[in-house]
């Protein structure tokens, strides 16, 4: 199958999903807030941008209908077509022929000269590659790991490399300076959506995110081994960027944007030389737009809420789904549903919930015949099924991230609600409603699906 961005771009193209931006668009601020402006619309390509010969495309994959759609699925089983994934991954393979090595530039690439990147926000010291899916290796046991990160342009071949020190490439950037060392990466820009997502799992270090990536396309995943540094990328991705990553050079970071919406500081970055950049003849530049915005916010709920989803049921079976929801930022808040819990099965879900994943701070359970994406139907179950003195839990002092906006010393008070019906409710909130047979018939009849 095709495996590139490209397909992905057609399809939506047939499904009216695809605006073309034939004006010039100036990708200094004013791209992004195209995009924003856009945020839940249809996916932007930007055909004349300022500066470059080469079109940006943003705001691909922005709600769940559009992510279902990108993999060839229903809304309702991205869940455990992806949990699936994670549990019966298809290795990749590396092919000799690869689109993405159309143009190859060695040396010491003036990546400004090359790539249209934009700068989001003003305030920001400079542009930033948000949509860079970045390969390295683990120098103790060679495994593959992937994932994104933000890389402010410095000038010329340089950059820096915005790494939470919890996160996996931090870890293989601490094992390679242990060995006095730099750590190779590369970054594939213009992926397909199977990759993208796969990109953001949360597994286990040593679990190779690019089998999930094969679980979601059906097929292999084909790589190709990049020309400077001894890894390989998505051999159909629209641009690779090749070079190494510096445990050693820190660059102070300044503000810069996040999830919550608002600027934060995190300090200082790791540096990056870059040794080469490959990319397709006719290439396109893909952009997620950053901060509080739909496609940075979903594509890191629906893997925390995978990811987690999968934990939770080798514990409790009947766990179905969890939803991260996008009002949450994508991080902070989760939706848990059940079926049939047993007496005390809300509260363990939510504890193990808030262990699994520091980020939530508010986890509310329902049972499965409440839709966790429809918040009228939350709000119902909170409302018909939950009693405050026995169903809402305070837990002051957690373990917090660093992106919690209210934390205190990376500790912050997390609150968890169950709003399920409990053993002998039987009968008690029972739902009125006409008889199913007769529901199904006027449905029928009337054209309501």
């Amino acid at each position: 199958m095709d495996q590139s961005l490209r397909a992905t771009l057609e399809l939506f193209e047939r499904s009216g999903d695809l605006h073309i931006v034939e004006r010039e668009v100036d990708p200094r601020f004013e791209l992004g807030a195209v995009l924003s402006l856009r945020g839940r619309g249809a996916t932007q390509l930007f055909r004349n941008v300022k500066g470059s010969a080469m079109p940006v495309v943003g705001n691909l994959l922005n709600t769940r209908e559009k992510i279902a759609r990108a993999l060839g699925l229903a809304r309702h089983d991205v869940q455990p077509v992806i949990i699936r994934a994670l549990d019966q991954g298809i290795p990749p393979v590396v092919v000799d022929d690869a689109p993405v090595h159309d143009v190859i530039v060695t040396g010491e690439p003036d990546i400004p000269g090359i790539l249209p990147v934009p700068t989001w926000f003003e305030k920001e010291r400079g542009p930033y590659i948000t949509a860079g899916v970045i390969t390295a290796r683990d120098p103790e046991t060679g495994r593959r790991n992937v994932s994104i990160a933000r890389l402010l342009l410095l000038g010329g071949n340089r950059l820096m490399a915005g790494i939470a020190p919890t996160h996996h490439l931090s870890e293989l950037l601490r094992r390679a300076a242990s060995r006095g060392r730099a750590l190779e990466i590369a970054v594939a820009i213009g992926n397909h959506p199977a990759t993208l997502l796969a990109s953001q799992m949360y597994v286990d270090l040593g679990h190779d995110e690019f089998d999930v990536a094969g679980a979601l396309l059906g097929e292999p995943l084909r790589l190709a081994r990049c020309t400077t540094v001894d890894l390989e990328a998505p051999a159909e991705a629209e641009i690779v960027i090749e070079g190494v990553l510096h445990a050693e050079e820190r660059i102070e970071e300044g503000p810069v944007s996040e999830f919550p919406g608002f600027y934060v500081h995190y300090g200082a970055g790791h540096g990056v030389r870059v040794s080469a950049i490959t990319h397709r003849r006719d290439a396109i530049y893909q952009a997620i737009m950053p901060g509080y915005e739909p496609e940075h916010l979903l594509l890191g709920g629906i893997a925390i809420g995978a990811t987690t989803c999968r934990a939770l049921r080798r514990v409790i079976p009947a766990v179905r789904e969890v939803l991260v929801t996008e009002g949450g930022m994508g991080r902070l808040h989760a939706i848990i549903t059940m079926h049939q819990p047993k007496r005390g099965e809300g509260k363990r879900a939510i504890m193990l919930a808030m262990g699994q994943v520091n980020l939530l701070k508010l986890v509310i359970v329902v049972d499965d015949d409440i839709d966790p994406e429809d918040w009228t139907q939350v709000e119902w179950a909170l409302a018909a099924r939950m009693r405050g003195e026995r169903d809402i839990m305070i837990v002051p002092d957690m373990k917090a991230d660093r992106c919690e906006p209210q934390h205190e010393d990376l500790t912050v008070t997390k609150v968890g609600i169950v709003a399920t019906t409990r053993p002998g409710d039987e009968g008690r909130f029972e739902f009125a409603r006409p008889p199913a047979e007769v529901i199904e018939r006027v449905r029928r009849e009337i054209g309501m699906y």
